[in-house]
């Protein structure tokens, strides 16, 4: 059995941008500041592709963990499927899609996991880890939504650090 989550982001600004915001390692760095994450092997830099890996490190609960996920599937710019090939989970699956609206693009991010340790990781499923990656990616989704908002940079793609601190057309949901 694994533990699921999905969160809603309405993006004022066409799917190609948010997606390729997306697979950029610049800006997944720059929206996860907090936890001090850093790629360290495979692709570090620029746009993330089909097929490529990239090795996290980063601090949560006060414990240094290395996690390498790879790009298991891409359809630009609809989706694409991030997977953990190697790390603190038992599985870890990330659907990302991109839907066009009239005011811009609804981002869905799809989580699915499993911790390691049996009924031990179970329970804390529920009790902290459900939680915790859903304030990640709420939070994940709220700096990407302000990167988005501000000056665009010459790659097009809105990957430069000058976010005005706008939030995005509406604050990422929960179902």
């Amino acid at each position: 059995m694994s533990a699921a989550f999905r969160i809603v982001t309405d993006l004022p600004v066409p799917p190609e941008r948010a997606f390729a915001l997306s697979l950029d390692i610049g800006a997944h760095l720059r929206s996860m500041a907090a936890t001090g994450e850093q790629a360290i092997a495979g692709t570090t830099d620029g746009l993330i592709g089909i097929g490529e890996s990239v090795t996290w490190r980063a601090r949560h609960f006060g414990i240094v963990w290395r996690m390498t996920n790879e790009i298991t599937a891409l359809e630009a710019p609809h989706a694409f499927v991030d997977e953990q090939v190697r790390g603190p989970f038992a599985r870890f699956r990330h659907h990302h899609r991109f839907e066009a609206t009239p005011t811009g693009t609804r981002m869905v991010d799809e989580i699915t996991f499993r911790a390691p340790f049996g009924v031990l990781g179970r329970i804390a499923e529920g009790l902290v880890l459900r939680r915790y990656l859903m304030r990640l990616i709420r939070e994940r989704n709220r700096l990407l939504a302000a990167e988005l908002a501000g000056p665009r940079t010459g790659t097009g793609t809105g990957t430069g650090t000058g976010a005005t601190g706008q939030g995005p057309a509406s604050s990422p949901s929960v179902s």
